[in-house]
């Protein structure tokens, strides 16, 4: 049988789960003797609570080998690090450099495209065993619903984060048949052709709409877990994609309840707590699970004594910078000087760099820890108000807009905008927001809009590339060719 190129387990098992191809038989007998079989992994709930556990563990744990992809942290540092919002001020190191040049996720043979193509299906994978196996489990009803809610969640946020990168741009009011990925929705070890974008979508609201109704009324014990506002969280983020703008202002509104936006000091505390009132779902790092230089902080806070920080400490595009107010908080996140000693602590012999961040700083300086945070309601805010506004009610739009935009700026007095230039007073402030956080890429992607790191403090000859068309190839990610091999051509290529 062909050797498929992503061996996947279930972490906290050791049961082995594989994602798109065949096994190799070598690679099975090589399975630790103590390992135990899937049946007797999810022979009762309590088993299958391990198996979810291990899921959440993945979402910060170094897998692969490199020190950029620390869990879901590897994305996030990826799709910023793409846009213009993030600005590299040395590539004397070497992380994330071929990134920033958009010569990485256009290259099939490299890691940032092996990266989100291989931990997004373990996930999957994972995911599958407990759908397929927890309703045979002994145990409570109640437990095996939630357990298989919160796989079902983590299943289509997979699927989402993937189609937005290997497929095309979703159209809505268009047929979107063009390739996205494939689906694999069952413990499987055969090849899965990729299905079409719509396919894609359509399973992930099924899968949603699912672990909606599975996590109703369920509490849950800490924010690593998934409940049912993260579904609805995540179905925002869907709708809002696919410009169903009712569902994404609705699913936007319910996610948030029970959450409070954050005061202007913990805006300015480091944004590494994961206990902050807004953060709705986050992965708290403990000092015996760090994971030093995979850690998100390892790259994006200001005062780990990382190489990645000390030589390449990240700015804000001076282009956004300049639309902040200078009675917002926020714009103190960022030293336009690179002078500011007391208030932007760098680490021993690091680079300080005009427009440089303390957005992430670490609580010890001598530890890479800081929870990390997912998704926040102050996402859900934004996410309302331009669904509200791209479906015309200027006036609603405004109004969850001022309800934002003045926790963050004490002297916003609303605003007279409506149409697009409203729509696009909601993205500056989203782009302010969640600068650093992730989102910038999907953000470009989902909107149509260019590349444009023209007229700011982008260093061309560390850049390399300046624009890229809306629409242009590059903006889908190539398929691992590993993956291309591996299955036989099962597996198809994006264009170049």
């Amino acid at each position: 049988m062909k050797k498929i190129f992503f061996k996947v387990k279930v972490i906290c098992l050791g049961v082995i789960a594989f994602a798109l191809g065949a096994c190799s038989k070598d690679y099975l007998d090589a399975v630790p003797t103590n390992q135990v079989s899937t049946a007797d992994a999810f022979s009762t709930t309590e088993n299958a609570w391990s198996a979810l556990n291990g899921i959440h563990r993945l979402m910060y744990s170094q897998i692969f080998g490199r020190q950029s992809q620390g869990g879901q942290s590897g994305n996030m540092l990826y799709m910023d690090i793409v846009g213009e919002d993030e600005v590299a001020n040395s590539i004397s190191n070497s992380w994330l450099t071929r990134e920033y040049q958009w010569t990485g996720h256009t290259d099939a043979t490299r890691y940032s495209n092996t990266y989100n193509y291989g931990f997004y299906y373990m996930i999957i994978s994972n995911a599958n065993m407990i759908i397929a196996n927890v309703d045979a489990a002994t145990g409570p009803e109640a437990d095996k619903r939630i357990i298989k809610g919160q796989a079902l969640a983590y299943r289509a946020w997979s699927y989402f984060q993937m189609v937005q990168l290997f497929g095309k741009r979703y159209e809505a009011g268009g047929d979107n048949s063009n390739l996205g990925v494939p689906l694999v929705l069952e413990p499987s070890t055969e090849p899965h052709p990729r299905n079409t974008v719509a396919e894609v979508y359509s399973q992930i609201n099924t899968d949603l709409d699912a672990a909606v109704a599975a996590l109703d009324g369920y509490n849950r014990a800490n924010k690593s877990h998934l409940d049912a506002r993260i579904a609805k969280g995540i179905k925002a983020r869907v709708a809002l994609v696919q410009e169903n703008w009712a569902s994404a202002a609705q699913y936007a509104r319910e996610a948030r309840t029970g959450f409070s936006l954050m005061s202007q000091d913990d805006v300015l505390g480091g944004f590494n707590n994961y206990d902050n009132s807004e953060w709705m779902w986050a992965s708290r790092i403990q000092s015996d699970q760090t994971n030093y230089f995979y850690s998100f902080f390892a790259y994006m806070s200001c005062n780990y004594n990382s190489t990645a920080i000390r030589v390449n400490p990240k700015s804000i595009f001076t282009s956004l910078y300049d639309q902040i107010s200078d009675s917002d908080v926020r714009k103190g996140l960022w030293d336009p000087t690179g002078e500011n000693v007391e208030e932007f602590p760098i680490p021993d012999n690091g680079l300080r760099a005009k427009y440089g961040s303390r957005k992430f700083r670490v609580a010890d300086e001598a530890l890479s820890i800081g929870d990390v945070p997912y998704m926040r309601a102050s996402e859900m805010y934004l996410i309302e108000a331009e669904a509200l506004a791209r479906s015309g009610d200027n006036v609603g739009a405004a109004s969850i807009l001022n309800e934002f935009a003045v926790a963050r700026d004490l002297e916003y007095e609303g605003t007279s905008n409506t149409g697009q230039a409203l729509t696009e007073e909601i993205w500056i402030q989203r782009r302010v927001e969640f600068w650093g956080e992730g989102f910038r890429f999907y953000d470009l992607k989902r909107n149509n809009l260019p590349l444009d790191r023209t007229g700011g403090n982008h260093n061309p000859s560390y850049a390399q590339v300046l624009s890229v068309p809306a629409g242009d190839s590059r903006w889908q990610f190539q398929i691992p060719q590993d993956e291309i091999n591996n299955t036989n051509g099962i597996v198809t290529q994006n264009p170049q």
